[in-house]
């Protein structure tokens, strides 16, 4: 399926409904394809094929998940909550729409009840399967999406308020665990005086990763992939020696490769992803803790006597801890706190450092190449007759041509 127009005003749904009565042609849509129904965004765009229309149902849609449907290619995202609730000036709404995707939002639950696989037409803000209206929601533009970010940045000190009240809350909770290390569990890992590298799904992870391979050769830390992290280590290449995780976004690939899983479950001890690792024949550990996955993982590193922690893809910013859209996103503050100096985030530095050579340092370089070589050659007696040859050659071609043109 293509991507066919996207027209500036929305289409009447009154002329939509009735020129499906009467089986006339249906106005232009503005995209069209087979709809993919997920109410969790990261697991549908496991599933997600370019020209697909996918069905979601995520308020505030965040950076990494408008990156990964980006990725996976659909023509348009059709959204059953706001994608911008108002809370935070989240990006993926503009992310998802710089890359020409149709993006529909706030339809409500009517559109999560489309058939998987049903043809769907988005025609303005209107989504039709069979020339049925379904669903009508806000066709977002550049100048929506605009106009949205704007006003949620006046209620961001909100969400400060708030931020700092969880922080607040966390710390009563696990202080034990924070400040003492008390309740990390036993692993087989080795770790202590070692570097460790731990890989989450965040921000520009397959570019910090890929430029850190020279560092990885080098050093051979402990590589820890952070629920769908330990797929970005596989994919690059490498090994991952723990998965760390809810098990909610990590394939089964990962998690039967032979690396040890640590099962991350609620203080009350249910942990949901625990019976999908058990299925696989695999016995993980399981950490409770209130905090996020990536946070456990710092602690436990650190706990065991990391020498140096490494962090790709991790949360650092107040955006992206709201991006996360939960309280607990709280911890990481605290725990990078905890960890100190020896944490190194690298995320982000395939954006401080990118490789440019230009055209003349090129020449520059191959000719210094060409010019060592014959340095060499010529210091040897092999290449002294090589060039004594070569020099009776050009002698033998020069006199042909006087005498060519001398008569």
């Amino acid at each position: 399926m293509k991507l066919i127009s996207r027209p500036e005003k929305r289409a009447d749904k009154g002329a939509a409904k009735s020129a499906a009565d009467h089986g006339a042609v249906l106005p232009q849509a503005t995209a069209h394809g087979p709809a993919r129904i997920g109410a969790r965004t990261k697991e549908l765009t496991s599933r997600l094929h370019q020209g697909d229309v996918a069905v979601i149902d995520h308020v505030d849609i965040d950076r990494v998940a408008a990156d990964a449907l980006v990725s996976a290619g659909p023509v348009a995202v059709l959204n059953a909550a706001r994608s911008t609730s108002g809370r935070y000036p989240n990006t993926g709404p503009d992310i998802l729409v710089d890359a020409g995707i149709v993006l529909v939002d706030d339809l409500g639950p009517a559109v999560m009840a489309i058939d998987e696989r049903a043809e769907v037409r988005i025609v303005g803000g209107e989504v039709l399967v069979d020339g049925t209206v379904v669903a009508t929601g806000t066709h977002q533009t550049p100048e929506t999406v605009a106009a949205d970010q704007a006003a949620a940045r006046e209620g961001l000190s909100a969400e400060i308020e708030r931020f700092a009240e969880n922080t607040m809350t966390y710390l009563r909770r696990e202080r034990d665990l924070l400040l003492d290390g008390v309740g990390v569990p036993d692993i087989t890992t080795s770790i202590e005086g070692r570097h460790v590298l731990i890989v989450v799904r965040g921000y520009h992870y397959r570019e910090d990763l890929a430029l850190l391979r020279s560092y990885i050769r080098e050093n051979r830390p402990v590589l820890i992939g952070v629920d769908g992290g330990a797929d970005a280590i596989i994919d690059a290449g490498w090994q991952p020696d723990m998965i760390v995780g809810d098990m909610d976004s990590v394939s089964d690939r990962a998690l039967s490769c032979g690396a040890e899983i640590v099962v991350h479950a609620y203080r009350d001890g249910k942990a949901p992803g625990l019976e999908r690792v058990k299925a696989l024949g695999v016995d993980p550990v399981v950490f409770p803790a209130t905090g996020t996955s990536e946070d456990i993982t710092m602690l436990l590193a650190d706990d065991k006597g990391a020498e140096l922690i490494v962090a790709v893809g991790t949360h650092a910013t107040l955006v992206e801890f709201l991006d996360k859209g939960r309280a607990g996103m709280a911890s990481t503050f605290l725990t990078r706190l905890r960890v100190g100096g020896k944490l190194v985030d690298a995320k982000g530095v395939s954006r401080l450092y990118r490789t440019r050579i230009s055209n003349t340092q090129l020449t520059l370089l191959s000719g210094a190449g060409v010019a060592a070589v014959l340095a060499a050659l010529a210091a040897t007696s092999a290449g002294q007759t090589f060039f004594g040859l070569i020099g009776a050659r050009f002698d033998d071609v020069v006199s042909w041509i006087s005498l060519l043109f001398g008569g």
